[in-house]
C-alpha cells in the first residue's frame, strides 16, 4: 500500500528533540514524535549477516534495486529507489550502483520515495510514495548516496524471506530480512543466518550508502569471531534451526 508522506516539519522536530529508545516493540514508542493524528506507516522486520547463500535459495527471477539516500542521519532518511519486477540477471558485485542503473534502467518498472524513523527492535517508521519512473531515475542519478543490491525472496517455515546480495562498494555483504504486519516474535531462523543485524545500525541501507561495508568488512569478522553470534530477544523465542540460542 502507498502511504501518504508524514509533515516533515514533524519529523525535523523530532530529530531535534532527540528520540528516546524503548524496549518497547510496538508503535507507542514512537508517540512523542509521530504526528498526533495517528502513528502513520511502520514497519516490522528482522535482519541477519549471512555468510553463505544455499544455492537453492537463489531466486531465478531476482529483483534488481538501486537507492539513494538524500538525508541519513541518527536513523531519520529520505530514500529514493528504483527497482525491477524481477527478472534480472543475478548482480555483477564490481559494478557501482550509477552503472547498474544505466545497464538496466529499460527494466525498472517501479520507482518511490520513502521516508523512514530510526530503527527501535524490530519496529521503524516508513512512509512511502510512488513516483513517476523516469522521474525517479533521473533524481537517483543526480544525487544522494546511492547503494546497488540483488533481491532474493523465499518462502521458509511460516514467513517469507528476501536475502539481499549487495554490489559495488559493499560487496560482498549478504543480508536476509523477514517482516510481517505486527512484530517479528517467536521466529524460526534458518542456519544460513550468522548473526543478527536489526538493532546494529551499521548495517542499515542509509548507513551503508554513506559508509560501505566493503571497507570494514574484515573488521566485522573479526568482531564476530571474538563476541559470538547475536540474537535479539525480547521478542518471544529465537528458534534457531540446528543451534541454541547464544545467550
Amino acid at each position: 500500500m502507498v502511504a501518504a508522506l508524514p509533515d516533515l516539519h514533524l519529523l525535523t522536530l523530532a530529530g531535534a528533540s532527540g528520540l528516546k529508545v524503548s524496549n518497547d516493540t510496538t508503535p507507542r514508542a514512537y508517540a512523542g514524535w509521530v504526528s498526533d493524528t495517528g502513528y502513520g506507516d511502520f514497519e516490522f522486520e528482522r535482519r541477519f549477516w549471512v555468510r553463505e547463500l544455499p544455492v537453492d535459495l537463489l531466486d531465478g527471477a531476482p529483483t534488481l534495486i538501486v537507492q539513494s539516500y538524500y538525508l541519513a542521519d541518527e536513523g531519520f532518511a529520505i530514500r529514493l529507489r528504483a527497482q525491477t519486477s524481477g527478472g534480472s540477471p543475478a548482480l555483477d558485485p564490481t559494478l557501482e550502483p550509477l552503472a547498474v542503473l544505466d545497464a538496466y534502467a529499460d527494466l525498472v518498472d517501479f520507482c518511490a520515495i520513502t521516508l523512514k524513523g530510526p530503527m527501535n527492535a524490530g519496529t521503524r517508521y516508513e512512509a512511502e510514495r510512488e513516483v513517476d519512473v523516469a522521474v525517479g531515475i533521473e533524481m537517483i542519478r543526480r544525487g544522494g548516496s546511492r547503494i546497488v543490491k540483488t533481491r532474493h525472496s523465499s518462502w521458509l517455515g511460516s514467513d517469507g524471506w528476501v536475502i539481499d546480495t549487495f554490489g559495488g562498494a559493499n560487496a560482498p555483504l549478504v543480508v536476509a530480512e523477514v517482516e510481517r504486519g505486527g512484530p517479528v516474535t517467536d521466529l524460526q531462523i534458518p542456519a544460513f543466518c550468522v548473526t543478527e543485524l536489526t538493532e546494529d545500525p551499521r548495517f542499515s541501507n542509509d548507513a551503508l550508502a554513506r559508509t560501505p561495508y566493503g571497507g570494514w568488512a574484515r573488521q566485522f569478522e573479526d568482531e564476530l569471531t571474538a563476541r559470538g553470534p547475536r540474537f535479539l530477544h525480547g521478542l518471544g523465542h529465537n528458534h534457531l534451526e540446528g543451534r541454541t540460542d547464544p545467550r
